[in-house]
C-alpha cells in the first residue's frame, strides 16, 4: 500500500492506493480517520497527486493557505 499525507490548502490528508484505487481520509490526532471526500481516479500516478490535488481542490486557496504540499510518504 502507498500512503502520502498533503497539506491541502491548510487541511491534512491521507491518501492512500490499495489495489489501484485511491481513498482520502481526514485523520485526527488520536489516529482515527473518516472519508475525506476526495475522488481521485485510479489513473492518476503517484507523481501526478499534486496538480491533481491542486486543481480539483482550489476553491479551498485562500490567503493563508495558497498552495497543495506533500508532508510525507510511506510506500
Amino acid at each position: 500500500m502507498e500512503r502520502y499525507k498533503y497539506n491541502i490548502f491548510g487541511r491534512e490528508v491521507l491518501i492512500e492506493r490499495s489495489n489501484n484505487r485511491w481513498a482520502t481520509f481526514y485523520q485526527g490526532a488520536e489516529g482515527k480517520r473518516r472519508n475525506a471526500g476526495i475522488f481521485v481516479p485510479p489513473e492518476i500516478k503517484e507523481n501526478e497527486l499534486t496538480l491533481y490535488l491542486s486543481d480539483l481542490c482550489h476553491e479551498w486557496a485562500n490567503e493563508r493557505h495558497q498552495s497543495v504540499v506533500r508532508l510525507s510518504e510511506d510506500k
